[in-house]
């Protein structure tokens, strides 16, 4: 009879730990599934407030051209077109961290920049870019893209 009792209890405690891991495996699958919910929805939503500051000024091109549509003044389109330009390029660099990398009459430097031709020019005492192909940019420090160049050295005798 205590033989029996003990057994008895014994597999008492073996259900109970059965049902405590049963318990933490169906936890431990909840938690995976709840991160991987979060993972995917912070993806999803990663650039929802870049969009966000981006409404406005597409909103104002919209405008810019509905004021274009309706006026044929080159000069008042052009302007409202170089103010939205400046709105956006004001947002991504005071929120986002984008800057534009200043290539232009700059010593060459092939970390910001991509040389896509190079010229010989008497006048210049160092390698400097003379002409710019497309902008770089960079996002917070790190090059985005390379400004492409044309860059300008001293003739070698």
């Amino acid at each position: 009879a205590v033989l029996a009792d003990k057994v008895a209890e014994l597999e008492g405690i073996i259900a109970t730990m059965k049902e405590d891991e049963l318990r933490r495996v169906a936890d431990t699958e909840n938690y995976k599934r709840r991160l991987r919910l979060e993972k995917e929805n912070a993806v999803k939503y990663a650039n929802e407030q870049l969009i966000s500051d981006l409404l406005d000024p597409i909103d104002n091109f919209a405008r810019a051209i509905e004021a274009a549509d309706l006026t044929k003044d080159f000069d008042s389109m052009r302007a409202g077109i170089v103010m939205v330009q400046d709105q956006m390029l004001s947002i991504l660099k005071n929120r986002w961290g984008l800057e534009m990398i200043e290539a232009l009459n700059k010593d060459f430097d092939p970390n910001e920049m991509e040389a896509y031709a190079v010229i010989e020019d008497d006048k210049l005492d160092g390698e400097k870019v003379v002409q710019e192909y497309m902008k770089g940019w960079k996002l917070n420090g790190k090059v985005l893209r390379s400004a492409k160049v044309v860059v300008g050295k001293p003739k070698s005798n």
